[in-house]
């Protein structure tokens, strides 16, 4: 798809995720059911999220500045560090799981378990794909500022 495309492909999907924030918005102010607003905030703020991700992939297409080693190796712990968190979740609820009855809290639960998987997948995909691509480490630099320099600094090679 043509760079001019796919930027127009992600406006509209934009649009469309927003549609549905303002009309889940306004549509929560007659729900009364507890399990079903919760359900419906959390579609709409994933629609949130979703736009996002579409304004991050607009910035993509585009050009995107290279990370330098400290950016790097702060996204790297904030990943890191979500993941431990997640992981924890995780594991919480695995152990509780087993002793909930109630099949509405068990499917609200279930959600989360989803979520929070594909939390995991997600930040482990873009430290290898989107991080680690754009990070230029200080090696790289200088493998940048030497590689074409004739001699390397000595006199005559």
């Amino acid at each position: 798809m043509p760079e001019n495309e796919m930027i127009e492909f992600f406006h509209e999907q934009i649009r469309l995720e927003n549609h549905i924030v303002e009309s889940i918005t306004k549509s929560l102010k007659d729900v009364r059911n507890p399990v079903v607003k919760q359900v419906l905030q959390a579609i709409a703020f994933d629609s949130q999220k979703h736009a996002g991700i579409y304004n991050a992939a607009i910035s993509v297409a585009k050009i995107t500045p290279a990370l330098t080693d400290k950016e790097y190796n702060d996204l790297k712990k904030i990943a890191e560090m979500h993941i431990a968190d997640e992981e924890r979740v995780l594991s919480a609820l695995a152990k509780a799981m087993p002793k909930i009855r109630d099949e509405k809290i068990r499917l609200l639960l279930k959600s989360i378990v989803a979520d929070e998987n594909k939390h995991h997948e997600l930040l482990e995909t873009v430290m290898k794909l989107v991080v680690k691509k754009e990070a230029i480490t200080e090696e790289d630099w200088w493998e940048i500022l030497w590689k074409n320099v004739p001699f390397h600094g000595a006199p005559g090679g």
